[in-house]
């Protein structure tokens, strides 16, 4: 069994699938099923392995890891058995995101431009940070590892993110002229460093003191959700997708190739990765009930 993993995992890379943690899984699984003689999975054995594990989610997790493996390799052994999908009844519950009005992003960059020291590069850092996600919806961590070398003419290239995808984000003029107005300030305060978001050493901002900071400037800017959730910066990811589908065109043929060119820009490999950035809004819920009064009526 480990052989057929190891098919398994090689097949699926090709792909562009990085495959750590069902990599770790699938061996675990095969082990213990070795430890049990057997050469083929077994229901039963997935059932008992996937559930040593503490959480209802984490037993699902390991389950359909091995889920997925029985449907590879049963199309060349029938002798594996196809475990029945969602053993364990997990349903992954998704928090109700926070949807920024502009007037909370202009607060958020305002708050970013008063940070200390005034005089600093660290004020225009945040500032710009803050303004390009907004701007675009890009992953927290894309715009962390964004090099100055890929900033181009044509826009953004994103180097091998989320499942290993290269691709090119087109930035609206004002977008990017704000990036060289911040390059500009970067170079006359002579900080070096290759990243495009870095500290006064010129080393790039970590991750951590990124969300640090963020929930400072949040509290002093006054973003509350309505549902008592913290406010997270990654919803901003949210935020443009949201608004992005309150600017679909008219026509069913036409909203579909918005949402596939909102799934291609947000660098998503299927479009159920798009719907799930989506949040319905007043402006949405009015366009919604229009089509639908026009569908029932005709017009």
């Amino acid at each position: 069994m480990i052989a057929a993993v190891t098919n398994y995992l090689a097949a699926r890379r090709k792909t562009g699938f990085a495959l750590s943690n069902a990599q770790y899984l699938l061996r675990s699984f095969a082990a213990f099923a070795a430890e049990r003689q057997e050469q083929f999975i077994r229901t039963a054995t997935v059932i008992d392995w996937a559930g040593q594990a503490l959480s209802l989610a984490q037993r699902h997790t390991r389950y359909q890891a091995v889920c997925k493996f029985a449907r590879y390799v049963r199309l060349e052994d029938p002798q594996h058995e196809s475990p029945p999908a969602n053993y364990f009844g997990y349903r992954k519950i998704r928090r109700v995101p926070h949807i920024y009005s502009p007037e909370e992003i202009d607060r958020l960059i305002l708050g970013a431009k008063q940070l200390r020291p005034r005089d600093g590069l660290r004020p225009q850092t945040y500032a710009t940070l803050i303004s390009l996600l907004a701007a675009t919806g890009l992953r927290v961590s894309e715009a962390l590892h964004l090099l100055v070398s890929d900033i181009t003419p044509d826009g953004l290239l994103i180097r091998e993110t989320k499942f290993q995808k290269t691709r090119l984000v087109p930035l609206h003029e004002t977008a990017l002229a704000g990036l060289q107005r911040y390059l500009n300030v970067r170079r006359s305060a002579h900080v070096a460093g290759e990243h495009v978001f870095v500290g006064k050493t010129g080393r790039p901002l970590s991750y951590g003191g990124v969300y640090s900071m963020f929930g400072k400037l949040q509290k002093s800017a006054g973003v509350q959700p309505a549902r008592g959730h913290r406010v997270r910066l990654h919803e901003l990811r949210h935020t443009f997708a949201t608004r992005a589908l309150e600017a679909t065109p008219v026509g069913r043929q036409r909203v579909g190739q918005h949402m596939l060119a909102l799934a291609t820009y947000l660098g998503h490999v299927s479009i159920d990765s798009t719907y799930w950035y989506l949040e319905s809004t007043p402006d949405l819920m009015v366009d919604i009930a229009t089509a639908g009064e026009f569908f029932v009526c005709g017009g």
